[in-house]
């Protein structure tokens, strides 16, 4: 990696096991919460579901309502719950808060996180954060994890005001760091936020496919290089 100078990372997914154990958490949530309070769990559960994806569904209401995420989630309960003819007073909010916990409780680093990080920094690789949502929840993964101690620049949307794939986001950080797009490299899950809007401003993206599924056949950008896993970081240059 001699050529390659800086290197930016996505968060979730990315580093964190974000996503993972989120189906799960929505179950336990439904059953522990609304269940004693006379709603169909499992109904709710499938409600849940359904106006979640429709919620996200919406680039520019997911940008607007991610960081704020125990807001956003209460927000899918509320229409989940009109679904199910079990809208109350607080329920919502109880039944996001319980799911909210249960995420922080299943978040991990993955395996190959910190050993790459740890990798890149003995070699001299400038390192940069860049992730979109919640700045309290995501500086509290930060330090969680005692992640800031590897980056020389953390940009967080719900700090920064904007995040990924605008432009902004991505010059902010080679200006902190000094560095000109054709020497970086950006690493991360999604191939808008962080493929395209990287590849927007010149810099490198590689796109990191941990299930193995390929490129979707109507992806929106094409990475420059496609990973596994953060071990195969190696490659760049």
């Amino acid at each position: 990696m001699a050529r390659v100078n800086v290197v930016l990372f996505d968060l979730d997914d990315t580093l964190l096991d974000y996503s993972g154990e989120a189906a799960r958490c929505w179950s336990e949530a439904c059953a522990t919460v609304a269940g004693p309070a006379g709603v169909d769990a499992d109904a709710l559960r499938g409600a849940i579901r359904d106006v979640g994806a429709w919620f996200w569904s919406d680039p520019e209401r997911h940008r607007r309502e991610r960081t704020d995420m125990l807001g956003a989630w209460r927000k899918i309960v509320e229409g989940a719950l009109e679904r199910c003819g079990g809208l109350r007073d607080g329920l919502a909010a109880r039944v996001a808060a319980d799911f909210a916990a249960r995420r922080r409780a299943t978040w991990s680093l993955f395996p190959d996180a910190v050993p790459a990080l740890q990798r890149l920094r003995a070699r001299g690789v400038a390192l940069g954060l860049v992730t979109n949502g919640d700045a309290g929840m995501q500086r509290e993964k930060i330090a969680r994890w005692d992640l800031a101690r590897f980056f020389d620049v953390v940009v967080i949307e719900g700090e920064f005001g904007c995040g990924k794939p605008d432009a902004r986001v991505f010059r902010h950080a080679l200006d902190v760091l000094g560095a000109s797009p054709r020497d970086a490299w950006m690493v991360g899950d999604h191939l808008v936020w962080d493929v395209l809007g990287a590849q927007q401003v010149g810099v490198r993206a590689a796109w990191l496919d941990r299930p193995r599924q390929g490129l979707p056949s109507d992806a929106l950008a094409v990475p420059d290089r496609i990973l596994d896993s953060l071990t195969d970081l190696t490659t760049l240059e």
